[in-house]
């Protein structure tokens, strides 16, 4: 078959999770459940974070980042299989795919530094205590974020440049519910050799580098946790470690995970299934793994709900008060 340049053809077809009509409506209400949960926790985290000041602190400051990420993440995908089942259309064009790849990988990159990050704040905060607050200043943790940033921008920038290259043949069905890189590049009629090392060095840049620092960081926070004398100071410096390492466990077991069943079956649709639980089900679950066990989040949400509720019966008095002045 004669390979074409895939502008001439200008469109991709998501064939999703099943091709069964009877359970699409079930997919739906599933996946806009998990989206909305996902959504309005995350957005619970940064409220309760920039309306308290007690948590104006570095790790509140890139938890939030993280929950923001996490929303971006998620509506990079969900949005768009939501809408094509809703319109039981399975069609992509090419610069709608182009751009959801380049996000996704983006908003990937992103979760993965930022894990890093806050496990080297956690670092700084357990094995350098007194050192700690001049070390994390509001400068460096800027500085952290933005190159986070840069370097996911420049990373989705090159894994989606070398894409643009390839040419297709007619056959364009995506067995997933967005567009993956590595299944738009099994698609390809043209040589993907440059693809596939590109993939290999994403993968180390993402993957590798980001859970070796994360490694490094918990043997040292270990081995300072076991330095400590008593069993309280112990288990109070483990507690500020567990959420974080909740997440880390989850999002790269997943991760793995969607990976070694990819290689291990050729089922069309068991790579979209497994995608799921560390594009949607590990950012659905991370408030509440910070929240359920963190009474500093938990403070927070009650306050601002607190004043949320004492808005009304407060307004209500005012102006009971202004109508009877004027009479």
């Amino acid at each position: 078959m004669e390979p074409r340049n895939l502008t001439a053809i200008s469109e991709f077809l998501l064939l999703g999770f099943s091709k069964e009509p009877a359970f699409q409506p079930l997919i739906f209400g599933l996946f806009l459940s998990m989206y909305l949960i996902t959504v309005f926790g995350n957005l619970l985290i940064i409220l309760a974070i920039s309306s308290d000041s007690h948590l104006h602190t570095p790790m509140y400051f890139f938890l939030a980042n993280l929950s923001f990420v996490d929303i971006c993440f998620t509506s990079t995908t969900i949005p768009k299989m939501l809408w094509n089942i809703q319109t039981q259309s399975k069609v992509i064009t090419y610069e709608d795919c182009i751009t959801q790849m380049y996000f996704f990988l983006l908003f990937a990159g992103l979760d993965n530094y930022i894990l890093t990050v806050m496990a080297y704040d956690r670092f700084l905060a357990i094995c350098h205590p007194l050192h700690y607050t001049v070390s994390m200043n509001p400068r460096l943790c800027g500085l952290l974020v933005l190159v986070s940033w840069i370097m996911s921008v420049l990373h989705s920038l090159l894994q989606t440049s070398v894409v643009l290259r390839l040419s297709f043949c007619t056959d364009l069905e995506i067995p997933h519910f967005f567009c993956e890189i590595k299944q738009v590049v099994q698609l390809a009629c043209s040589d993907t050799f440059l693809n596939d090392m590109v993939m290999y060095f994403g993968a180390g840049l993402l993957g590798g580098g980001p859970l070796a620092g994360i490694l490094y960081s918990y043997s040292k926070i270990v081995s300072s946790i076991c330095g400590i004398s008593s069993a309280q100071g112990k288990y109070k410096a483990f507690s500020t470690c567990a959420s974080h390492l909740s997440v880390v466990f989850l999002f790269y077991c997943t991760s793995l995970g969607v990976y070694l069943s990819s290689t291990a079956t050729q089922s069309s649709y068991s790579g979209a299934t497994a995608s799921v639980m560390y594009t949607v089900v590990t950012p659905m679950l991370n408030p509440f793994i910070y929240s359920l066990r963190n009474r500093d989040i938990k403070r927070a949400l009650k306050k601002s709900f607190g004043k949320e509720t004492m808005k009304g019966p407060i307004a209500l008095g005012q102006l009971h008060l202004m109508a009877e002045l004027k009479a």
